[in-house]
């Protein structure tokens, strides 16, 4: 009986025990609470198909078409993506431990000023692969280079449009801070005329399936994508053997091949933030579907051209000059605080991107 007695008194004295060493542990997880009810990967295709055809006024960026089809190919896809998400979240939420940590926009756009995550200046080694039909389509080192630059002031906010955004957004810009640094050019002849959107641009690049070192750098695939389509890009948590953007020829730099009203390199810009986890600034819905972002506005559809300001949907003013809306080159200029702290997160300790750091 008294070993009965002192083997319960030893169990509780560990449980006990076990109980203290791992409470900070349980308490730091609980004092960031994160709500992901409001996750979707699924984007409507009546959403999609009411922007299809739009060649001539907006960007056609079929990331989300694209995403759609990897989900019913992949199972696994959507609970990756979840956890991209959460981690995401979880990281904001811990900078900001006086607000809730769900990431979830507001609708309203207020200013969220921005959090210091000690991440500093983010490097991004990127390798560009042109596959080219024909001598055009081999763009010159120049135009390449004038990407890059544009990649730069964009993700630092010291672009030359920066002074357009209107006082009503002012306070919302976001310098992101991330730099991109030109790794190498991969040049590859191709009978393909165009390679539409199921990544046999990507393949075609290797000759299989091997991307290059994708866990350390951007990679980048320029040629004729066909149907009017701008670009298309991968968000974390997919497919390590295609991860990375494409950018059609004729919308990629700011010069040589490079066909106006989208000859200002922010085809790239677009797509390189979905590559980091930025949904379209209307979030692929209606007015009560979100793009995780507290400080950008609600909207249900994009915008195209140069539309005037204000532009108003869903009871407020339309971000209509965010990078991750459909209007031409000229007229699209800055990303926001909270968008920048959603592509930032990427690189925290544990995040989808963080391989890429040094």
């Amino acid at each position: 009986m008294k070993k009965v007695v002192f083997t319960m008194a030893f169990c509780a004295v560990v449980a006990v025990s076990c109980e203290k060493e791992q409470s900070p542990e349980i308490n730091d997880f609980q004092e960031v609470q994160v709500d992901m009810s409001d996750f979707f990967v699924y984007t409507d295709e009546a959403d999609e198909t009411s922007t299809a055809g739009k060649g001539n006024e907006g960007r056609g960026c079929h990331t989300m078409k694209v995403l759609n089809q990897k989900l019913k190919e992949n199972p696994g896809l959507e609970k990756k993506m979840f956890d991209v998400e959460y981690q995401v979240r979880k990281f904001i939420a811990s900078k900001k431990p006086d607000k809730p940590g769900n990431g979830n926009g507001g609708g309203g756009g207020d200013p969220e000023p921005p959090v210091d995550d000690n991440l500093g200046t983010i490097t991004i080694p990127v390798i560009v692969h042109v596959l080219y039909n024909n001598a055009t389509e081999n763009i010159s080192d120049q135009q390449i280079a004038s990407q890059i630059a544009v990649l730069n002031d964009d993700f630092s906010a010291t672009n030359n449009d920066i002074n357009q955004v209107p006082s009503l957004f002012s306070a919302n810009v976001g310098d992101v801070n991330i730099q991109f640094t030109l790794d190498r050019v991969i040049r590859k002849s191709t009978t393909r005329t165009s390679f539409g959107t199921n990544d046999a641009i990507k393949f075609d690049a290797q000759g299989g399936s091997d991307v290059v070192t994708p866990s350390t750098h951007l990679n980048m695939w320029v040629g004729d994508i066909g149907g009017g389509i701008l670009g298309y890009a991968q968000f974390p948590g997919g497919n390590a053997a295609t991860d990375g953007v494409v950018v059609g020829t004729a919308f990629f730099g700011t010069t040589g091949t490079a066909t106006a009203p989208f000859d200002g390199g922010r085809t790239m810009t677009h797509e390189v933030g979905h590559w980091l986890n930025l949904r379209h600034i209307w979030g692929d819905g209606r007015c009560k579907r979100d793009d995780f972002v507290a400080d950008t506005p609600s909207s249900d559809s994009p915008n195209y051209g140069c539309p005037s300001f204000p532009t108003t949907k869903c009871r407020t003013t339309d971000m209509t000059m965010n990078y991750m809306d459909y209007v031409d080159d000229r007229c699209m200029y800055m990303f926001t605080n909270g968008q920048s702290e959603r592509m930032r997160a990427l690189f925290a300790a544990g995040g989808a991107r963080e391989s890429i750091l040094p």
